[in-house]
């Protein structure tokens, strides 16, 4: 195989990753800070203090981090063909990737949260402050950097996970590298695969760094 041709396949397959990863990032994001939000809100000293509430939502995010992501991607292969209609291509395994990684970046907003100094919040409660405007100009606003710096994580794990849905079909740089790589057993192709995907998550980490670092001087 050329060069030329690797060249073909590997922007083919960056495409691929770069669409799962970035659609199942934003519903990561959407997802996991509702869920974090909530985790808080209802959680013992609170502003929404709901015991069972949090107990129901603590157990489902647990037992979603538990479960590793090959396992997960194929426990939910009935849901994904119900969701989209198939269970392989790029946009079969968005559905496994976000519900992966949701669980795992609400954990993260939890924590970004509750490191909110309390004081902060206090002092916006005695001035009258409604609940969604502490969530939303208080705890969120706060946190914004660590929040950033969370996400940050989460999108490169979702680029790890996106090369495991390869495996079943997924698409992108994993599939590339099963297909070509390992069964073929193209080096040329599983060498520049694996650069490609070191690239890829330096780019994130890079920008994720650079967007901390601002919102952290503001």
């Amino acid at each position: 195989m050329t060069w030329q041709e690797i060249y073909e396949l590997l922007d083919v397959g960056v495409r691929e990753t770069a669409w799962m990863v970035g659609v199942s990032a934003l519903l990561t994001a959407v997802g996991g800070l509702l869920v974090g939000v909530l985790l808080v809100l209802t959680g013992a000293g609170g502003l929404l203090p709901l015991r069972p509430l949090n107990a129901v939502l603590g157990l489902i995010v647990n037992v979603g981090r538990s479960l590793p992501f090959i396992i997960l991607l194929v426990a939910v292969i009935p849901f994904t063909r119900v969701v989209v209609g198939t269970t392989i291509g790029t946009d079969a395994a968005i559905v496994p990737l976000t519900i992966g990684a949701i669980p795992f970046f609400a954990r993260i907003v939890e924590s970004a949260l509750r490191e909110v100094p309390p004081d902060v919040v206090a002092a916006a409660t005695a001035m009258g402050a409604t609940r969604t405007r502490i969530v939303g100009k208080v705890l969120l606003r706060e946190a914004l950097p660590a929040l950033v710096a969370g996400l940050t994580i989460t999108v490169i794990a979702l680029v790890g996970y996106s090369a495991m849905a390869g495996v079943v079909g997924g698409g992108g740089l994993g599939d590339l590298a099963i297909r070509y790589g390992y069964q073929r057993f193209e080096t040329e192709v599983m060498i520049a695969t694996v650069v490609a995907l070191v690239i890829l998550v330096q780019l994130v980490q890079m920008l994720g760094d650079l967007l901390v670092r601002r919102l952290s001087h503001r």
